[in-house]
């Protein structure tokens, strides 16, 4: 009679196979030290170890720790709610669609701009910084036009100013929704139509009016710590002469 003996496993899924994958699990776990109280320089290192076979086959388990948030520069107390406003004023606003002339036939202009009927204009919405930094929207059925007045505070301002602002005006084509002329009063304006929303989304319309107001009060500081830099040094050669 034969006795069937056990005989000692030699498949590769053998008992050895298994203990290497618990150990795999063991160094999958986060060690003691990366807590959600362990220092950035700790847990930046624990996030940049590399991968064995089995934690890249199951994706690594990360610890339980947040990152510290990085936040972003702070805006003014008075620029934020400024900007917050014409911006839902704006999205407000720009609800247009194709509304044709009623009083020439086969004419499609903006109404904003003919102001034939005035059953078809919004009333016109202003919202002021302070004195000097003011936008004015004005809607209709078909069009919208932003005016913007940027803030001068001296002389040198205003010319720098008045100089980008026509640079900007005499290549308004490139710009489509530029305007050549600003309304009185403001230093550029914007005319958003019907055609413009069709073809463009409008909430990058809207992006891109608020980046405007946004950057230009930069570009203006900084030509101007540009003129006087350079004032400096033209200043400074002429008197080397002296």
């Amino acid at each position: 009679m034969l006795l069937c003996q056990s005989r000692p496993s030699t498949s590769p899924c053998g008992p050895s196979v298994k203990s290497s994958r618990k150990s795999e699990r063991r160094s999958a776990l986060p060690p003691q030290s990366c807590s959600k109280w362990s220092p950035p320089e700790v847990l930046a290192e624990t996030a940049a170890a590399p991968l064995s076979k089995g934690q890249a086959s199951r994706g690594r388990a990360l610890p339980h720790f947040r990152f510290p948030a990085q936040t972003a520069p702070a805006m003014t107390a008075t620029l934020r709610p400024y900007l917050s406003a014409v911006r839902a004023t704006l999205q407000a606003a720009l609800c247009l669609e194709n509304f044709s002339s009623q009083v020439v036939e086969r004419h499609n202009k903006p109404e904003v701009e003919v102001r034939s009927s005035k059953e078809l204009l919004l009333q016109p919405v202003t919202i002021s910084r302070n004195e000097k930094e003011k936008v004015l929207i004005e809607g209709s059925i078909n069009s919208v036009r932003v005016s913007i007045a940027v803030k001068q505070a001296d002389e040198i301002e205003k010319i720098l100013c008045h100089k980008f602002m026509r640079f900007m005006m005499m290549r308004a084509e490139n710009f489509f929704i530029l305007r050549r002329k600003p309304v009185e009063g403001y230093d550029i304006s914007f005319l958003i139509t019907n055609f413009h929303t069709e073809q463009m989304y409008k909430h990058k319309l809207v992006d891109f009016v608020i980046h405007f107001m946004e950057e230009i009060d930069k570009e203006i500081s900084e030509m101007k710590l540009s003129v006087n830099a350079r004032a400096r040094i033209v200043a400074e050669e002429f008197l080397k002469n002296f």
